[in-house]
């Protein structure tokens, strides 16, 4: 691979010469700008005002426009001679944790290799270092005219750095989030919890370019004359108006791509048939309903028990009754029988008078 920049690690006061590999590269397609017409080719020309001509990259520098127009040059040895170390160093000055790091921050990645034998003894003590202290090195180097913040980490053998972006660089992200308040229930927490679980690890390795390859595909039958294949039939997307009902939907949509068992063709209906609707509650209202009916019956037997017995009762006091009377009677006739001492006052008086 071709080195981008030659330079040094500062480690205190090791230094590792080092050069600067791309460890990324891209296979985007690019494109040429053409005239439709004729399919001839649109360039652009690098043309000098001054002169109304058109120069050669050799005759082209850099310069910096002042507020009032005026261009400054600034030359390739003017920039060599930036009054800071890390104008051809990476100038470590901090160790901290992997997780200290946003990913936001992060930009280009790079791989560093040892330049020659007698950089191959401190680069591997830093690579090593790096290793049993779990941490990344946090560094300040200069690259494409400016100073950059880089993160050095170990990757299988190799000492690779990330460029990262400045902290004053990232946006706040400040009126982005939804500014309504929304209550997720633990319901459909659970829901999005089974679906992740579903969807499982992948292993990024599997994962390609699916656009590029459709491109590719167009470019080759375009260039073979043929007729560049058509797009599929787009799945029909119904509206969900439950978010319950899309969750169960995803899980069952994801076990079948995983060819698990997802329940019959009859609750596989039941489901498409109910949209919007969260379908497994009614089943579990019924299921508790059950348990409630058995005590029912078995109250049924001390019920009669104690009805059997008020009828009992109730004829025991109707026996009772129905024996008093007779007593009553008896009773009542012996008080008339009784009722003497009146009469006897009567003949008292006569005898008097």
């Amino acid at each position: 691979m071709r080195s981008i920049w030659n330079g040094a690690i500062s480690f205190g006061l090791v230094s590792i010469p080092i050069k600067l590999v791309n460890a990324t590269e891209s296979h985007t397609i690019s494109f040429r700008q053409i005239h439709t017409k004729d399919g001839g080719r649109i360039r652009y020309r690098k043309v000098c005002e001054l002169e109304d001509r058109e120069v050669a990259q050799s005759e082209i520098g850099r310069g910096y426009e002042d507020a009032d127009g005026t261009i400054i040059p600034i030359t390739d040895d003017d920039l060599a001679r930036l009054p800071i170390p890390t104008a051809r160093t990476i100038d470590i000055v901090a160790f901290v944790p992997a997780d200290r790091i946003d990913p936001l921050q992060m930009e280009n990645a790079y791989y560093l290799a040892a330049s020659g034998a007698p950089a191959a003894k401190p680069y591997t003590l830093l690579r090593e270092a790096l290793k049993r202290s779990r941490k990344v090195a946090i560094a300040k180097f200069a690259l494409r005219g400016r100073e950059r913040l880089g993160m050095l980490r170990v990757v299988d053998d190799v000492i690779a750095m990330h460029g990262l972006l400045w902290p004053d660089e990232i946006r706040s992200p400040q009126g982005v989030a939804p500014e309504v308040d929304v209550t997720v229930r633990d319901k459909e927490l659970d829901l999005a919890d089974a679906l992740m679980d579903t969807l499982g690890e992948v292993d990024l390795a599997d994962l390609h370019d699916e656009y590029r390859e459709a491109l590719e595909q167009v470019i080759a039958a375009k260039a073979a004359g043929e007729a560049p294949p058509e797009a599929p039939e787009p799945a029909p997307g119904g509206k969900v108006l439950d978010l319950m009902a899309a969750l169960e939907k995803s899980v069952r949509a994801a076990k079948e791509s995983r060819g698990e068992d997802v329940g019959g063709p009859a609750e596989a209906a039941e489901e498409e048939a109910a949209e919007a609707e969260v379908r497994h509650l009614p089943r579990r209202k019924t299921t508790r309903a059950a348990p409630e009916e058995r005590p029912a019956k078995k109250q049924a037997a001390p019920s009669a028990k104690k009805t059997a017995a008020k009828k009992t009762a109730s004829s025991t006091k109707k026996s009772a009754s129905k024996s008093a009377q007779p007593a009553k009677k008896t009773a009542a006739t012996t008080k008339s029988t009784t009722k003497k001492p009146p009469a006897k006052k009567t003949a008292a008086r006569k005898r008097t008078a």
